[in-house]
């Protein structure tokens, strides 16, 4: 159904058949949740065997509720995939773009290929007005750039406007952040766009879901800078952590007095190995890069100081396993904790844990891996660690444990439990996951990222007294 907005304005579909293009993380999750939502969805890609699994009813990655979702979806009639771009042509109104930007090779700027093929590919098919919409995480001035671009390939011409709709899923939250997000955002050239746009999002707008309408310029930059700000946020505190190692000061302390200013407040204010993924590490670097080819690089020249004290955690973790060991890891046996980058997340990319893996392999450790996710995906990509079915067995005989991604599983494990599997009572907390005052007093040596080595009994309290803290 269509309805015309005024003389001057192209008609507005107003229950569109949605196109997405790109079925990975961020693809698969929309194209899923928009069905949900009660449109009629086709997902496209080119990968044939991710098209079967998802058609097939199996979700290629972790993600927690994703499957149910499919399954529903499926179920619905109202959700299918295909490898067919001609097909997604024909047949979609509004055309979501979703694949990947990685980091270049040799280079902190994103790498575009994917989104400029993806884009032409569909757009060189289109033969009536459509809106094709980004979703993908891009340097400013791409969309204004592609909008030239499809225009010029497609033979509907100027009838294909596009539009700007940067995604914010938390992984591990992707269902409920696409479900009901905090904000949508449209970037947008024209009032149809805005129109049609809202029409794809009207049960989400209906919620009363904020909405901020800007140029496309201002779209793309929204992406980035919420994701700079965020990683400025953890790498202040983890900044704060170097200096109260210095001091003997205690860095989860500092964090929850921190916490309590409103102007700052404690979310993400949380001390540990720092953040990895996707998204984090690669966007701070684009965004330096793309501001550099601004002129404006002094503008956010912090931010590579930022990825400098993230990747300096990485390092210091691994010093605290030395110095736990007496100096050396040559021969030591050391349990990490976790692959993936967070928890309910199989994703390893950028993953701190097992960068701090790796890097204790190479200084002659035996390291073995466990994770209750994303084991598969770190043997694939680290096959020269060793790897536990569970965590009882990735601790047993160690010399050290080191936790290195907060799963529930590792911060429940019992200390006594522990203690009759290991070799030694070691332990370096990576991700300030576990409490340290019961840890010591069942005899484990502790060691944490800003934290005193040896604690005065006031510091020993601290793990109590915080709870009351974070809620007085």
């Amino acid at each position: 159904m269509t309805t015309e907005i005024g003389s001057s304005l192209p008609p507005i579909v107003e229950n569109p058949r949605m196109t997405v293009i790109g079925t990975g993380y961020l693809g698969a999750t929309h194209a899923i949740c928009m069905a949900l939502l009660g449109f009629d969805v086709l997902g496209v890609d080119v990968d044939s065997s991710k098209i079967a699994a998802l058609q097939s009813g199996r979700v290629p990655f972790y993600e927690p509720g994703l499957s149910d979702a499919l399954s529903e979806a499926l179920a619905s009639g109202r959700l299918r995939f295909s490898t067919d771009f001609a097909e997604a042509a024909e047949w979609g109104d509004v055309h979501f773009l979703c694949v990947g930007t990685p980091q270049s090779k040799g280079s902190d700027a994103a790498d575009l290929t994917y989104v400029d093929l993806a884009f032409t590919e569909l757009a060189s098919r289109i033969t009536r007005r459509a809106l094709l919409v980004g979703k993908s995480t891009v340097p400013i001035g791409t969309a204004a750039r592609l909008t030239s671009l499809v225009q010029a390939v497609s033979p509907a011409g100027t009838e294909l406007e596009l539009a700007w709709n940067p995604e914010f899923l938390r992984e591990g939250y992707a269902v409920k952040d696409t479900l009901h997000p905090d904000r949508l955002v449209f970037g947008v050239q024209s009032v149809w766009a805005e129109r049609q746009l809202a029409a794809a999002f009207r049960p989400i707008l209906e919620e009363g879901t904020p909405l901020v309408v800007a140029d496309l310029a201002t779209a793309e930059l929204v992406k980035v800078a919420a994701n700079s700000f965020l990683a400025t946020k953890i790498s202040y505190i983890n900044a704060m952590a170097e200096v109260c190692e210095a001091t003997g000061a205690d860095v989860n302390l500092l964090a929850t007095a921190l916490g309590h200013d409103s102007r700052i407040g404690s979310r993400f204010l949380k001390p540990g190995l720092g953040f990895g993924g996707g998204c984090l590490p690669k966007d701070i670097r684009a965004f330096a890069h793309r501001a550099d080819e601004l002129g404006v690089g002094q503008a956010v020249a912090f931010l590579r100081e930022v990825d400098s004290i993230n990747q300096r955690r990485r390092v210091r973790t691994v010093n605290l396993v030395e110095e736990l060991a007496g100096g050396s890891v040559r021969g030591l046996r050391v349990a990490a904790l976790g692959a993936a980058f967070k928890p309910n997340s199989d994703d390893i990319r950028d993953a701190p844990a097992l960068d701090v893996a790796r890097m204790l392999h190479e200084a002659g450790a035996i390291v073995t891996v466990y994770d209750p996710e994303a084991m598969e995906n770190a043997k694939r990509s680290y096959p020269e660690l060793n790897y536990a079915d569970s965590l009882a067995q990735a601790v047993e005989e160690a010399d050290v444990v080191a936790l290195l991604t907060e799963w529930q599983e590792f911060r429940d494990a019992d200390p006594d439990d522990l203690a009759e599997l290991v070799a030694h009572r070691r332990i370096v907390d990576g991700r300030h996951a576990l409490d340290a005052a019961d840890f010591r007093a069942k005899g484990w040596e502790f060691r944490a990222l800003g934290r005193p080595a040896n604690p005065s009994t006031v510091s020993l309290e601290a793990d109590a007294r915080e709870g009351l803290l974070a809620f007085a």
